[in-house]
C-alpha cells in the first residue's frame, strides 16, 4: 500500500507542477479535470436505422441542450473503426470539476424541458432518440492528466482517434519526479511537435472497473497518418537521444511504471456532434 501511495503521489505532483502551465496556455478557458466515457451500443433490432437520421437527432439535442449546458466543457461521439465490437460507440463528456458531473446531468434535464416544453413532444423526441441504442452500456470516469495537445478549434472534419490503454505498475521505491520527467520527455519528443498528431489527451482512472488504467487519445487525420505516426517514433527518438545507451535507459525507466500490457482501439470522432 505504501508503494502504491508513493506512486500516485508522484502522479499528483505531476498534476500540480503543470497546473499553472495549463491555465496560462488556455488563458480564461475552463480547465478540464474529469471526463466521462459512456460505451453505448447500437440497437441492432432498429429496422428504421439511418445514420443521417441519427446524426440529425443528436445534432438537435446538441444545439438545444448540450451546447447550452454551462457545466459541460466539451462533448463528442466516437464511432467504431477498429475495436472488438462493431456495435459500440463512445459518448465522451468533459467537466471542470467532480461536482460539475452531477450539475451537468441536472442541467440537461432543465434544458430538455426548455427545449420541448410539451411533455408529450419531449417524450416523443427522447423515445425516437433512444430507439437507436440498446439498453446495454458502461460508464468510466477518468482524471485528466496535464500533458495535452489540443485539437485546433479551426478543425472542421471528422478525425481518427487512436486510443491506447495501458496499466500502471508499482515499482519499489520510485524516484521523486522520475515518472513526471519521463512522461514529459516522451510527450515533447514524440507528440508535441509531431505534425501527424493533431491532438493528444491523456487520462487516468478515477472511477470504474480498472484502477490501474491509463488512457491516451491520439487524434490524426487518417488511418494512413496513424501508420505514419507509429513509423515516425524511432527516428524521433534517435534525433532526441542519439546515443543508443541513453535511448535504452529512457525505455527502461518508462517501462518500469507500466505492466507492458496494453489495448489498442480506433474510433472516428463525429465533428458535427462535438461541443
Amino acid at each position: 500500500m505504501k508503494t502504491t501511495n508513493q506512486f500516485f503521489a508522484a502522479i499528483l505532483c505531476m498534476l500540480l507542477l503543470f497546473s499553472t502551465t495549463i491555465i496560462s496556455a488556455q488563458e480564461a478557458e475552463p480547465v478540464a479535470k474529469f471526463i466521462s466515457a459512456t460505451t453505448m451500443h447500437w440497437n441492432m433490432n432498429n429496422e428504421d436505422f439511418e445514420m443521417d437520421a441519427w446524426k440529425s437527432l443528436e445534432k438537435e439535442y446538441l444545439e438545444k441542450v448540450t451546447n447550452k449546458n454551462e457545466y459541460l466543457i466539451a462533448s463528442s461521439f466516437f464511432l467504431h473503426q477498429m475495436t472488438p465490437d462493431n456495435t459500440e460507440l463512445i459518448h465522451v463528456r468533459v467537466y471542470g470539476s467532480w461536482e460539475d458531473i452531477e450539475k451537468a446531468a441536472n442541467r440537461d434535464a432543465e434544458l430538455e424541458k426548455e427545449a420541448w416544453p410539451d411533455k408529450a413532444e419531449r417524450d416523443a423526441f427522447m423515445k425516437k432518440q433512444q430507439a437507436y441504442y440498446s439498453r446495454q452500456h458502461s460508464d468510466e470516469l477518468y482524471s485528466v492528466l496535464p500533458l495535452v495537445k489540443h485539437v485546433p478549434k479551426s478543425n472542421t472534419k471528422d478525425l481518427i482517434c487512436y486510443v491506447r490503454k495501458t496499466h500502471f505498475a508499482y515499482p519499489d521505491n520510485p524516484k521523486a519526479g522520475e515518472f513526471k520527467d519521463i512522461m514529459t520527455e516522451r510527450f515533447n519528443v514524440l507528440v508535441k511537435n509531431n505534425p501527424l498528431i493533431i491532438g493528444y489527451y491523456s487520462h487516468r482512472h478515477a472511477w470504474g472497473s480498472d484502477g490501474t488504467e491509463m488512457m491516451e487519445s491520439f487524434f490524426v487525420d487518417s488511418l494512413a497518418d496513424l501508420d505514419k505516426m507509429f513509423d515516425s517514433y524511432p527516428e524521433l527518438m534517435k534525433k532526441a537521444w542519439p546515443d543508443e545507451a541513453v535511448r535504452k535507459e529512457k525505455g527502461e525507466i518508462f517501462n518500469k511504471y507500466f505492466t507492458g500490457v496494453h489495448g489498442d482501439f480506433v474510433y472516428k470522432q463525429v465533428k458535427e456532434l462535438t461541443k
